[in-house]
């Protein structure tokens, strides 16, 4: 587990791709920056790593590509010491991300084999959520509710109503909709029943499933 000066450059010029491709948060481009990528795939793949795109990891997921972790983070405009659930820890880039900019960090996993071998991994690095979990992201983690941020990173075919509820008020859910292509959509809670609806685009993710355990 091997983090070089060489990694930094490339870790740099990813941010540069980044923030070129219209990131502007300052915060994220450092985490970007901060994160050894290449820890988190296999180890015959770090050419990949600072690549900004998706790459496959165990149990058929990916892990993101940057552009998009930091695309969903800078929707959710955290704050040092906001509570965000993590709907899909996957392989705990995003959740490094989120704990980089001093988030406290909820996430849920529901593939076993990823929920072991990230719960284990992350703290080795440094990063400790709050609680990791292995679970249904569909229902959230409503005895830890309300949240500032909830952060969904796997394709929704509708919004799950629990998350939309577990918001505090002011409180953000960043969430891909949709079936082949999803559009990002964020949700901020007005107030007891109102929330404000925004789109912003297309991306792909691999599919949020609903109780599979």
């Amino acid at each position: 587990m091997k983090d070089s000066l060489k990694h930094q450059g490339m870790r740099n010029k990813l941010a540069q791709t980044v923030e070129a491709k219209g990131i502007k948060d300052k915060k994220v481009l450092k985490a970007i920056k901060s994160i050894p990528r290449h820890l988190f795939m296999d180890s015959s793949f770090e050419d990949h790593a600072y690549q900004d795109k998706a790459f496959p990891i165990a149990a058929d997921q990916t892990i993101s590509q940057p552009y998009t972790v930091a695309f969903q983070t800078e929707l959710l405009e955290i704050k040092p010491g906001d509570k965000i659930l993590e709907i899909g820890t996957g392989s705990g880039y995003q959740t490094a991300v989120l704990l980089e900019m001093g988030a406290q960090v909820f996430t849920i996993e529901r593939q076993h084999e990823l929920f072991k071998k990230t719960s284990r991994f992350l703290p080795k690095l440094g990063y400790k959520p709050k609680r990791t979990i292995f679970g249904d992201g569909y229902k959230g983690l409503p005895e830890e509710a309300p949240f500032d941020g909830i952060i969904v990173t796997a394709g929704a075919p509708f919004v799950p109503k629990p998350l939309l509820s577990q918001l505090d008020v002011g409180g953000k859910l960043v969430i891909p909709v949709g079936d082949e292509v999803q559009v990002m959509t964020r949700f901020i809670r007005k107030s007891a029943t109102e929330f404000e609806k925004t789109e912003y685009g297309d991306f792909r993710f691999v599919p949020l499933l609903e109780d599979k355990n």
